[in-house]
Order: structure tokens, then sequence, then C-alpha cells
């Protein structure tokens, strides 16, 4: 049985090194600035990772070493991972959105050896890696230097097995910086073999399936669910950089993708493209994800021919729930059943659990046993928020949910302050401290809302200060203000005056007071609408 991912890459590669591995689109990027390869099999896969191995290892790279990785959804990306985990080496993958704050706080936290990073952000990230307090060396991908650069701390003896750090993930809490989840390999390998044993409509057949998830390499979804189940089926994945509506159906029936991964603004976007051949001109047998609107979801199924089936997870479990087996009440927002090694409740503030029909926050573990078996590690130099988490032997989701009486589960509403804005979770306290230091901020609170493309968005209200006038002027310099200091898509979409915040007696905002019940926050006199103005490129400097 495999300990690491490296080994099971290694054991695929022997056995089906002709099978195709890694595709990029056509038109896509290459896979390197020096080549326009578009197809690595698992033998030529194997024989880069073989390569960079054994240039890591000369200089010294082994077991609890982390090396971050600006590579995006390119090839390159899966070369240096598995040939750092064969090394038990652990990556830290850098979201190509941070700003240089934003990197500069990964790189100090992680205590990275080392980044590897794409040509055209070289600058960037040496910018951010000087702020650091030991800045660690950064070389360009496409052209390593002929001896990589040794690791100040010596390598821990020993070899890598399942407790060994395979990747820090960084993902955002309600309060403060986002933190570093410890995903070890036992938790990149379970849910590889969870995603393909979940059954029903989910069949992975053995090296006849392609992946095309355009999520990116940052977040778990493609990372450890998706490029792990490939691996252990000799299955390849389709690369596209980022969800594009115009070229989603020209690479995915140009790349033969048989199965598709979304997140919910996937079904609008490609719903209102016109009509056409490409609708059925595919070979796509279902679709995985998330966020799929109840009253699109049939639609959807029926215009284009395939299954789009509901899951639940998230960075610190690993494995997923999904709504796999009919019926799948599409008509809902059902994510599945638990089942034994995910076992799931739900409970009242006070940890009880709830009757069926009512609604709760979603706790879930391994079993009484070993509740945290295949989950994550923990958070990194944060254990009490680790302890925190996972109080009376439970992970604690901050996800309400409802169950029916047959245990179907059913998403409600997600944490309180929290952002999610096209799969990426924004912590409002984040957001909140860079307006805050604006000089024309007086109170400021960050919530989310309704989107209909991009289920949620960033809205900011603002109590200015004394003598400043507010309206579109003042809005977009906050505006502007953040997006220079954060990734695009943390900037405020909305930004709402108002004269007070209310407030508890410690003078704490009640965020929950703000807006009457049912209100839709959009729809408030003088606010301001700023979502045309974010986007991939737009910060000022």
């Amino acid at each position: 049985m495999a300990s690491t991912v490296a080994e099971v890459f290694a054991a695929t590669a022997a056995g089906n090194g002709g099978l195709p591995f890694l595709m990029v689109p056509g038109g896509a990027k290459p896979a390197r600035s020096d080549t326009a390869a578009h197809l690595y099999t698992y033998a030529a896969a194997a024989e880069e990772v073989g390569r960079l191995r054994a240039r890591y290892r000369s200089a010294g790279y082994g077991l609890g070493h982390r090396v971050a990785l600006l590579l995006a959804n390119r090839p390159e990306f899966f070369f240096h991972y598995l040939a750092l985990n064969g090394l038990g080496a652990g990556i830290v993958p850098i979201n190509p959105d941070y700003r240089r704050d934003e990197m500069t706080y990964l790189l100090e936290h992680s205590e990275a050896e080392l980044s590897v990073v794409l040509s055209e952000r070289v600058g960037d990230v040496r910018e951010a890696a000087a702020h650091c307090a030991r800045p660690a060396p950064v070389v360009d991908a496409h052209t390593l230097p002929p001896e990589l650069p040794r690791p100040v701390t010596p390598a821990e003896p020993g070899e890598p097995d399942l407790k060994s750090v395979c990747a820090l993930l960084y993902t955002s809490g309600t309060t403060g910086r986002p933190k570093g989840c410890m995903l070890s390999n036992l938790y990149f390998l379970n849910s590889g073999r969870t995603y393909c044993g979940l059954g029903g409509l989910i069949e992975i057949r053995h090296g006849q399936e392609r992946f095309y998830n355009p999520l990116p390499l940052y977040h778990m979804n493609h990372l450890a669910l998706t490029a792990t189940a490939a691996m252990l089926t000799a299955n390849a994945l389709v690369l596209t950089e980022r969800f594009s509506p115009t070229r989603w159906w020209p690479e995915v029936a140009g790349s033969g993708a048989t199965i598709i991964h979304y997140l919910g603004v996937v079904a609008p976007m490609l719903l209102n493209q016109p009509p056409g051949p490409a609708d059925r001109g595919h070979r796509v047998r279902f679709g995985l994800g998330a966020g799929i609107e109840p009253q699109l979801h049939a639609s959807f199924e029926e215009r284009f021919g395939f299954p789009m089936i509901e899951v639940w997870g998230m960075t610190e479990t690993g494995r997923i729930m999904a709504a796999s087996h009919e019926p799948r009440m599409t008509d809902t927002r059902a994510f599945g059943r638990p089942f034994p090694g995910f076992e799931a409740r739900v409970a009242d503030q006070e940890g009880r659990e709830v009757p069926a029909g009512g609604q709760g926050e979603l706790i879930v573990r391994h079993s009484a046993d070993t509740p945290r078996h295949g989950f994550f590690s923990g958070y990194l130099k944060n254990e009490a928020a680790t302890e925190e988490a996972w109080r009376g032997g439970w992970f604690h989701t901050g996800d309400v949910v409802r169950r029916d009486a047959s245990g179907m589960l059913m998403f409600v509403d997600r944490k309180k302050h929290m952002v999610r804005r096209s799969g990426e979770n924004i912590a409002a306290a984040e957001v909140e401290a860079v307006l805050q230091a604006h000089a024309a901020v007086a109170q400021v609170a960050v919530l989310p809302v309704a989107d209909e493309l991009r289920e949620e968005e960033v809205l900011a209200c603002v109590v200015p200060m004394p003598g400043t006038a507010a309206g579109p002027e003042l809005a977009l310099a906050l505006f502007e203000h953040c997006n220079v200091r954060l990734a695009y898509f943390k900037a405020p979409g909305w930004v709402l005056f108002l004269d007070r915040l209310p407030t508890t007696g410690t003078q704490k905002v009640q965020k929950t007071q703000i807006f009457a019940e049912g209100e839709d926050p959009r729809t408030r006199p003088g606010i301001v609408d700023l979502r045309v103005r974010k986007g991939r490129g737009s910060a000022a400097g």
C-alpha cells in the first residue's frame, strides 16, 4: 500500500506509462516557455519528476521542508509537487492573484525554504520575499539555476510516510489572517479514494477518463481530490487556466473530457450562451461540484445531457459527500448523506443533534474512536484554533444545513461574515482591516451580499470620518485602496455609506442588525455598485 502520493504516481506510471496524464487544451498557455508540448503521458511526466527530484535531493531538500509554488494550473506544478513529495517535502501553493502583502504573509508564516515561480511573476514574489524576516530564494521555474539554492534548515531524519505533510493550503477563516491547513499524504490518498468510491452516478473507469477541472491547484478540490483520483485510476487531467464560458465547450470537447468540475457560477454562464451544436457535442458523463441553483439544475442537465452532482467538502475534511444516487433531489440544495468513515451530525449551539427537518450546524468526523483520521493535521502554528474547530470530538464546519427524514443533507447557509465569491472564501475581517486603515473611514463592516453570477459579492458598509463627503467618488477611492492591497476578488463590489453602525456595549459591530430580516442591501438608496471594476489586472499599482 502506497504511503505517499509520489508512490501512487510512480506505480501508475510504471504500469500505464503510455496513457495521458497532463493535457493542456489547444489555445491555452503551453507547458513550458521553450516547448509547445500540450500532452504528457505518465511516462513523460515521470521523467520530468525524476529529473527534478534528483536536483532537489542534491540540493538537500527532504523531510519537513516546504517549497512555495506559483505555477498556476500548468504541468510544471505537478512535476515539482511530485518530485518534492517523493522526498518528504511539502508544497505551499501561492494564489497567483495575491498581492505583495498577502504573499509576504504566506511565505513568512509557512517558512518556505524556496519559491519556484512562473517567469512573469518572479519579480513580484521576490519583492514579497524581501519583506520577510528571513527572505527565502525565488527561482524561475523555466530557467532553473544549475544548482538549486540549498535550504537553510536541514531535513528531518527518516523517510516520508502517511503522516508527512504533503501540502500546506491557506484557507480564510471568519476572523484574522488565512490559516495554513497542514494536509498529509493520508489526507490526499483518502480524498482521492473517497472520490473513486462514491458510487451511483459517479463511476471512474480505469484509464478511460479525462477530468476537466477549472478550479485552481491551490484549492483542495483540484489538487487533492481530483488529481489524486486521477493518479489512482491512471486517468488524465485537462489543465485549463480558469473558467471561461466561451472557452468551456471548445476545451471540453477538444480535450475529450469525460468528467467536469464546476462551481455555482458555471451553470448560469453556460445557460446564458446561445444554444448550438456544442451543447451536446462532448463526451462528458457527469459533472461534480457545488452551488448550482436549484431552479437551474434540471434545465442545465436537460440542455447539456449529463448530471450535475452536488457535493459538500472543505479543505479541512478532504473527503466529500455527494448526491450521486437517485433520487438526487435537484430541486433542493441536497448534497448527499454521510457514510462510514465520514460521519455527520446536524447540531444546535450546544452540540445536540437536531431532529430531522430542523436546521443546525454541520459537524463531521471520521468515527467516534478516531475522529480526526484522514482530516487535516491541524492549523500551522495555531493549536488553539485547531482545538476549537474540533471541540467535542467533531469538526465544526460553520455551515448551516438541514437533514430530511431519509438522511439527505441540504445546504442552507454559510458561515456568518464569510463571503464566498466564485469559489473563493473571503474573510470579512481581512477586508475590514484594509478599509479601516483608510483615513476617510471611521467604521466599517463587511458582509456577503447575494450575486446572481458569483454566489456572493463583497459589501462594505462604511461610516465616513466627520467632514468627509460620502458618495461614488469616495466609494471608488476605497475600492482602489483595497484593490492594490488585496487580491482583486476581495475588493468591495458594493459600498454603502451609513451614518452609524449598530454596536454592542463593548463597541463590537452587530452585523445582523444593519439590515432588516429579508432585506436586500442592494436595494438601499445610495448604494454604489463597483462590480464592473473587479477583475484580474485591475490593480492600480
